[in-house]
């Protein structure tokens, strides 16, 4: 269906956007086909008014895993018996496919009209990903992960990741992943918060240069990028020097990472949120002991310290939310935003820019999504407020565009506990 998108403001996602008015988005069903100047003959089109709103492109999350809600616990769960209970029956992974399909909906309903999985359970991220594509299932655009790769005693091994020992294993595993056609190879290279065992020391080397190398070389073979769970420098390094594409989260660098980054063409996707509650939430409410509070400051303040100079260097740096982890839900991207400009600097304007035409970019789409430009795919969100003036406004979409489908007053449901913590730290 061709529309035409009137009264209302642009903000074409390109760097330092303004809001532009006098201005209609014309749209031939996925695509879009131009702008044009308000009063532009609109016959053949169905117009859709703005009522005065901000259209914009939509937001991309880089970092997302479906199976989990982000709902906090007072006592951590066993994710290897969850996984191990949903994939014991196709009548569990009809449900796990349910909840992770219903996840993605969510996403889509906040205004994330593309996402990235980072870690799934077996082959349900590609299988809601085609469901999608076929028009069978509503959901933003996925870029599907499935199962990570990990080691003994590594980050979601036995969960969400297979568990190699050895680098030919790993390789093997990259080739089994590769069999349902993901579009990116996720490696789980350190540790993290939760297996650190002394203070200060968070994210543990735990996957070894050569078994790093042996699974990035087939990814890359097969043409599918590297994405890695790092949270250490020395994990940073390793990552690097053997090929992988995004570091997901980061470490504070020295000039030698940076070197790197920029030798390899690599990027960095900051999380900022995940880190946020284990390093400033009250124990008492985290639910997290003193050694896990003291490693989450080291996390957090690693990933805005590697954000910052990654920016200051030139190397493209990308958002998106971890979603999964505890107090982090499947509707709050527009939370990452605001931090990445409370925390790493920049406007509202380049937050904004980050989390469309430079997610865009990290993800290898950038041809098709991201900013508002003829042929370039409909995929569009409006807000009521402006987000350049104040980022909250992305917290209420009122329409959501996804491959040319319109979804009006889109509403999710929210988690009050949840909103009312992470609201003191806008």
């Amino acid at each position: 269906m061709k529309r035409a998108f009137v009264n209302g403001y642009i903000l074409d996602g390109t760097k330092g956007m303004t809001a532009r008015e006098g201005m209609a988005l014309l749209t031939d069903g996925a695509r879009i086909e131009k702008l044009v100047p308000a009063g532009t003959d609109l016959a053949g089109y169905e117009q859709v008014d703005l009522r005065g709103g901000y259209l914009m492109p939509g937001l991309i999350n880089l970092h997302v895993h479906l199976p989990s809600s982000g709902k906090p616990k007072k006592k951590q769960s066993d994710p290897k018996r969850a996984v191990k209970l949903v994939t014991s029956s196709p009548l569990f992974m009809k449900v796990g496919e349910k909840i992770c399909a219903g996840a993605a909906l969510t996403q889509l309903m906040s205004g994330v009209t593309t996402l990235r999985t980072m870690g799934g359970v077996e082959d349900l991220d590609t299988r809601i990903r085609d469901r999608i594509e076929r028009g069978s299932l509503r959901g933003p655009r996925i870029l599907a992960g499935n199962m990570a790769v990990s080691v003994e005693g590594g980050h979601m091994a036995g969960s969400l990741a297979h568990t190699a020992h050895t680098p030919e294993e790993a390789a093997a595993y990259v080739k089994l992943i590769a069999q349902n056609k993901p579009d990116v190879i996720k490696l789980m290279i350190t540790g993290g918060v939760l297996d650190a065992t002394v203070q200060g020391e968070p994210g543990v080397l735990k996957m070894p240069p050569e078994m790093v190398k042996a699974a990035c070389d087939p990814a890359h073979a097969l043409g599918l990028p590297v994405a890695a769970h790092v949270e250490s420098p020395e994990g940073v390094k390793v990552a690097l020097q053997n090929g992988v594409d995004t570091i997901e989260h980061g470490a504070r660098p020295d000039e030698e990472i940076l070197r790197l980054f920029r030798e390899r063409g690599a990027s960095l996707v900051a999380t900022l949120s995940p880190a946020l509650p284990y390093a400033l939430f009250d124990r008492s409410e985290s639910h997290v002991s003193e050694l896990e509070q003291y490693n989450g400051k080291v996390v957090f303040e690693g990933i805005v310290a590697c954000a910052k100079a990654c920016l200051e260097a030139g190397v493209r740096v990308g958002l998106g939310t971890d979603t999964g982890c505890p107090y982090i839900t499947h509707y709050d991207m527009w939370r990452e935003l605001h931090y990445f400009h409370k925390l790493c600097g920049g406007s509202n304007s380049f937050a904004l820019h980050t989390a469309t035409a430079v997610n865009a970019a990290i993800a290898g789409i950038g041809d098709k999504v991201g900013t508002l430009e003829e042929g370039k795919g409909t995929d569009l969100i409006v807000t009521k407020k402006n987000p350049l003036e104040d980022l909250t406004a992305l917290r209420q979409v009122e329409l959501v565009v996804t491959r040319g489908e319109l979804v009006r007053e889109p509403r999710v449901k929210k988690m009050e506990n949840v909103e009312k913590a992470l609201d003191r730290y806008l």
